[in-house]
């Protein structure tokens, strides 16, 4: 990094930001009392200091300090005499300088940030130059948007430093953040610690979505996937209550800002879906336009209801991984962002993608999800595809081998769901009147009608088993179940 910059509409060269006194007070702090090491550790960086000398000197004082070494005057003269750099930072009166100039008490961690600051507005100005630098002479493999991408990922990771500090915790930490899950889920009604699906047996079995898992919810074609990932994601929008902070930015406190990857249909028809359910106007008929002036009305009133959701859609195709997560980080910083659903997986790319081994790919995709969700801290739903070997068993349920590129998929997962509508089958099975199983037929269909099971065949911190779930196909939703039309053989 330079220490200045030249402005090429003038011809002149600029300073880069930055503040001596600050530096110079925090450096003469630590030499002071090496207890205030502690306070600034972790919030900066030796290359935050714009002076070459200040630099060094609290890289070296911060190796003393982490050796359990005393780090003044002495030690630090000592060190740069031994490695014969001691005029290059000044010398003895620089030191002494140091702790004239020496900040006392709470504005340690002011002159700090102010350092901090200066940084990230000397990093900005590198990162502004990089792109000039990329879009006038980059390599031709590297188009626009890949420039774009690389300048909103630096651009992201700049503005998340010092955000969240990685690195080990005390157990007493782990334990107290544990305490405060267990003691949200106690006094939210219906015990949940994490997002509500709106579901109640599903989050009765889940417990809710929770912050930084990744959960697969798949299926064959008609299953209803998608229906019920819509019907999740537009149940956390309309639950979604935001509190202020004290540094101005939003937290949920109900629900969720949703953002929706629809890769396979357009936003116009996911809203389609939306708006039927809602209005309670079947969805074919909202198609062709066969409507009264009462469900003309019906469909205006629902329209005004959703219409302020804070659901996100983007109906970009072929979308890349690298595409997806920046899309993502970027929805999060400027809207807030508490949960993720990408329909479906199959549909995402990756950057070099020559579908030469789809594996490969799937696995790089799903390894990148459930980082994504970790490091936004959101819970992040993908949906997926199941393989055809599904149809040539007797029992149509779907099991963990069936995932399309299964291995990945379902080592990455917290949690792995399928959809499963034994109507479905049933409807096509049907035998002729005259047939003596029809009667059979006609009894299980009846029993199986207007039903779901969401089967929770992996969980990574809770049980597996079954959910059954309301299904209306006019409305394309899920809902809750009466007890009373419950199978015997539900899960508890």
């Amino acid at each position: 990094m330079t220490n200045d910059q030249t402005n090429k509409s003038t011809g002149t060269t600029e300073e880069s930001p930055h503040n001596i006194a600050a530096e110079m007070a925090v450096l003469g702090a630590i030499l002071y009392d090496n207890n205030n090491f502690t306070r600034v550790d972790g919030l900066l960086l030796d290359t935050d200091f714009y002076a070459p000398a200040n630099r060094e000197i609290f890289r070296v004082a911060r190796e003393l300090i982490q050796k359990g070494r005393v780090a003044d005057g002495v030690t630090l003269k000592e060190r740069f005499d031994n490695d014969g750099n001691f005029s290059e930072i000044g010398g003895a009166r620089y030191l002494t300088s140091l702790l004239d100039a020496s900040a006392f008490g709470p504005e340690i961690l002011d002159y700090a940030h102010l350092i901090r600051d200066m940084a990230i507005r000397r990093e900005l100005i590198d990162v502004g130059a990089t792109m000039i630098h990329s879009a006038t002479k980059g390599a031709a493999e590297v188009d626009g948007v890949g420039q774009i991408e690389a300048a909103e990922k630096a651009l992201y990771d700049l503005a998340e430093r010092g955000t969240s500090q990685g690195g080990f915790v005390t157990f007493q930490d782990a334990i107290l953040e544990s305490v405060e899950n267990a003691t949200l889920a106690y006094q939210r009604s219906g015990g949940l610690a994490g997002i509500s699906t709106g579901l109640d047996d599903l989050d009765h079995k889940l417990g809710g979505l929770h912050r930084s898992d990744l959960m697969i919810l798949a299926g064959r074609p008609s299953m209803g996937k998608t229906a019920l990932a819509t019907n999740i994601a537009y149940n956390v929008a309309k639950a979604c209550v935001r509190e202020k902070q004290p540094d101005n930015s939003y937290k949920s406190i109900e629900g969720g800002v949703v953002g929706f990857y629809s890769l396979e249909m357009s936003s116009e028809q996911l809203a389609g879906r939306i708006l039927a359910d809602v209005s309670e106007v079947p969805s074919d008929k909202i198609r062709r336009g066969d409507m009264d002036e009462r469900d003309f009305e019906k469909l205006k009133r629902a329209a005004k209801e959703i219409e302020r959701l804070p659901l996100f859609i983007d109906d970009t195709g072929g979308i890349s991984i690298s595409q997806l997560a920046a899309r993502a980080r970027r929805l999060q910083r400027t809207e807030g962002l508490d949960l993720l659903v990408i329909d479906y997986l199959q549909l995402v790319t990756t950057a070099n993608s020559k579908g030469d081994n789809r594996v490969q790919e799937v696995s790089q995709i799903t390894m990148s999800l459930k980082a994504l969700a970790k490091e936004l801290d959101i819970p992040v739903i993908a949906l997926s595809q199941l393989s055809r070997k599904v149809e040539e068993r007797d029992d149509k349920r779907p099991q963990l081998s069936d995932l399309r590129e299964s291995g990945s998929i379902e080592q990455d997962a917290d949690m792995v769901l399928f959809v499963f509508r034994e109507s479905y089958y049933l409807e096509r099975q049907e035998p002729d009147e005259a047939d003596e199983n029809f009667l059979a037929w006609k009894e299980r269909m009846e029993a199986k009608a207007g039903k779901a099971e969401v089967i929770v065949s992996k969980q990574r911190h809770g049980p597996i088993g079954k959910v059954e779930l309301a299904f209306n196909p006019a409305r394309v939703r899920f809902g809750n179940l009466a007890p009373e039309y419950r199978s015997m053989d539900d899960d508890e």
